[in-house]
């Protein structure tokens, strides 16, 4: 009976937590910054290369995604744009190089700063 008891509560308890996983919102809201940094694809070469050219593709991006600085920092901080090969000391500068006035100057992001 008490076993049955215990399962019983466990199983409640995973159920609770599974209902309000799907619920919560990350720093990117109810996408995930692995998701997010796939729609920086146009940044490709700028976030690899500081001299290259920053596309207005990209800077659409940037501008939306940067609306919520925490997000943008988790995707340039993300598992998928450290496998595309971002280097985050070059990719951190995007919102500057698009001249983007109201980027939060000074935000900090792991160990990066916005410019």
């Amino acid at each position: 009976m008490a076993t049955a008891l215990k399962f019983t509560c466990v199983l409640g308890l995973i159920v609770l937590v599974s209902v309000v996983g799907i619920d919560a919102a990350g720093e990117c809201g109810k996408s995930t910054p692995d998701n997010e940094a796939m729609k920086l694809a146009p940044c490709a070469e700028a976030a690899q290369d500081q001299n290259a050219a920053v596309s207005a593709s990209c800077c659409a991006q940037v501008r939306q995604i940067g609306k919520s600085p925490s997000c943008l920092c988790a995707v340039l901080l993300s598992n998928t744009a450290k496998s595309s090969g971002i280097k985050p000391e070059i990719a951190i500068t995007i919102p500057k190089r698009c001249n983007i006035a109201n980027r939060p100057v000074g935000y900090k992001c792991g160990p990066y700063t916005l410019p």
